[in-house]
């Protein structure tokens, strides 16, 4: 190891001392995906004494340099409470440019890939190949520099004990971010809020404060902040490297770094006017704002303050005044969306009731299809010159899941069904299948286990196009991702829903329906977190079954697709 002169050193120390010290004042939990597209929360490791991170740059000689030294400290602590991963601070977007350099190092660590530079630069990451190392509980920096003198640092941390040394020179390739004014609150920061944040957030919606005003978001900056840093908002959190939906919920890296930049500088407005005061909404409480033609008045159901509910079996019989009509789309307005968790039903035409059915009966591709309740969820439209027909009479079995929520409650839930002209007919229908797990070929999940996965493949009998997926856990939900498998030996990932929340089940629709040929199999990979580090986890220790109520499980993912050759239907 070359020499270097104290003096010099001492003063490099010195100079770098104020903005290491900001950064880790102000970087706080965070996540980020890895060059595999997992996700991953810093405070997840609150068990953890310490994350070792190491800066990662493809055509950094310094990373390659510094990583077999690594890569030997994670054999020496990695079971002594320290986790060991690499951050790629460049913002290439080249997941895979850096999958295949991860192959090169022939090391199994998770490279977080942080697309939009922001937690590298809330980080003060400088340099290729220096280590940082992270406390997962006080979310602070405690040590950066070099690999050799990285192993004091941990262990005095493992020890209790300050770190003596926190700050060593590093000689890496220099990490560089664009300096850039405070992004404006007019143009930059209201519009995205506007567009993306306040039809939950605003008055009479399903978030917990409304964005309004300047004064009511930068009131609520900090939580906006964090809620960015950590990927808890905007809902869903599915991997943006991979398709392109319709309702994603993503906003864009510069976004993400205008707010936080905004959020950093103390929320400021600049201009005359506010453009979230301008923002009118519809008092319709139909996401359309247009009345449905019919509305399926679900019949109330009285949830008391406390205790354990039984799913609730309910029929409505849909009279139609002697019409059958051929439904457009449908929306499941929720009572009280504080105690109805989600539904799930079945339609049976009047022919149906009351008998077996066959293979034909239940999958009768005419039929209707009625949008059950998600937490979530949204209005369910057919592809134009596309539905299904309802009859009249027919029935719609409901099958509702109710949590307490500790005041008693009524639910009052209305179905708005829209229709069809009198007298259209659409060509085209809609079809699907789940790749579910259900008591029979379920494999129960081991108590502790962070991250067991369950697999159910489900096979595309003609030419389709697929429009959306649909996953569904329950606490233990940690991610679900769907893959094809082509006829032609290739495969493709389809999805990835890497942040699963139980409180937001969506059914992610594409922008454009993705193609599939005949005898494509779709494989949906399900993990679970039944460990304590999942802080929804009814309890860790517990070997968990397949069943109905939250604190056991489930495994659905289904798969909405249109057969290219509609057959004649």
């Amino acid at each position: 190891m070359k020499k270097v002169n104290l003096l010099k050193t001492s003063l490099m120390s010195l100079l770098l001392l104020p903005a290491i010290s900001s950064a880790a004042d102000r970087v706080g939990d965070f996540s980020l995906l890895d060059q595999d597209g997992y996700h991953h929360s810093m405070s997840w490791y609150d068990d953890h004494k310490a994350i070792a991170l190491l800066v990662q740059a493809n055509d950094s000689q310094a990373t390659a340099a510094a990583l077999p030294a690594f890569d030997a400290l994670k054999a020496k602590y990695d079971n002594q409470g320290v986790e060991f991963m690499m951050i790629n601070p460049m913002g290439k977007l080249n997941r895979q440019d850096v999958q295949a350099k991860a192959a090169e190092y022939g090391v199994d660590m998770p490279i977080l890939m942080d697309d939009a530079r922001l937690i590298s630069e809330s980080l003060g990451i400088e340099r290729a190949g220096e280590v940082l190392i992270y406390s997962p509980r006080s979310f602070t920096v405690e040590y950066r520099g070099s690999v050799a003198a990285a192993e004091q640092a941990i262990q005095q941390i493992l020890a209790g004990e300050e770190v003596s040394n926190a700050l060593v020179v590093t000689s890496g390739s220099e990490i560089n971010y664009a300096a850039k004014p405070v992004p404006s609150y007019t143009q930059d920061i209201a519009p995205v809020l506007a567009q993306n944040c306040a039809t939950c957030h605003r008055e009479g919606g399903i978030a917990p404060f409304a964005m309004d005003s300047h004064t009511m978001v930068q009131g609520w900056s900090p939580m906006i902040r964090e809620v960015l840093m950590t990927k808890r908002m905007p809902p869903g959190q599915i991997d943006g490297h991979i398709g392109e939906f319709i309702n994603d919920r993503l906003i864009t890296n510069e976004e993400v770094r205008n707010i936080i930049a905004w959020a950093d500088a103390g929320a400021p407005k600049d201009g005359d006017t506010d453009p979230l005061t301008e923002l009118t909404w519809s008092t319709s409480k139909w996401s359309l704002g247009d009345e449905p033609d019919y509305i399926i008045k679900v019949p109330s159901q009285p949830v008391p303050a406390t205790g354990v509910l039984d799913y609730r079996d309910v029929a409505v019989v849909i009279d139609l005044d002697g019409k059958d009509r051929w439904l457009r789309g449908s929306e499941y307005i929720p009572g009280d969306r504080t105690v109805l968790h989600h539904t799930i039903n079945s339609l049976n035409y009047p022919e149906e009731i009351g008998k077996r059915l066959n293979a034909l009966g239940r999958n009768n591709p005419d039929k209707a299809s009625i949008t059950a309740y998600i937490p979530g969820g949204t209005a369910a439209f057919n592809p134009p010159n596309t539905g299904g027909l309802l009859k009249d009479g027919s029935v719609l079995n409901l099958n509702l899941h109710y949590t307490t929520n500790g005041r008693e409650t009524v639910d009052s839930s209305e179905i708005g069904l829209w229709f069809y002209p009198e007298g259209v007919v659409p060509e085209e229908r809609m079809s699907g299948q789940c790749a579910c797990i259900f008591p029979n070929t379920w494999t129960n999940i081991p108590a502790n286990d962070p991250a067991f996965e369950q697999t159910a493949t489900i096979t595309v009998r003609k030419d389709a196009n697929i429009y959306s997926y649909l996953p569904h856990m329950h606490f233990r939900g940690k991610y679900m991702r769907f893959y094809a498998d082509y006829p032609d030996g290739t495969s493709e990932e389809l999805i990835n829903i890497a942040q699963y929340n139980y409180a937001w089940q969506m059914s992610y629709t594409y922008a454009e329906p993705k193609f599939v040929p005949a005898g494509t199999k779709i494989t949906a990979v399900g993990a679970f977190d039944n460990s304590a580090q999942n802080h929804a986890n009814p309890d860790p220790e517990r070997t968990v079954p397949w069943g109905q109520q939250s604190w056991d499980e489930m495994f659905f993912g289904a798969v909405r697709w249109k057969d290219v050759d509609q057959g004649g239907q």
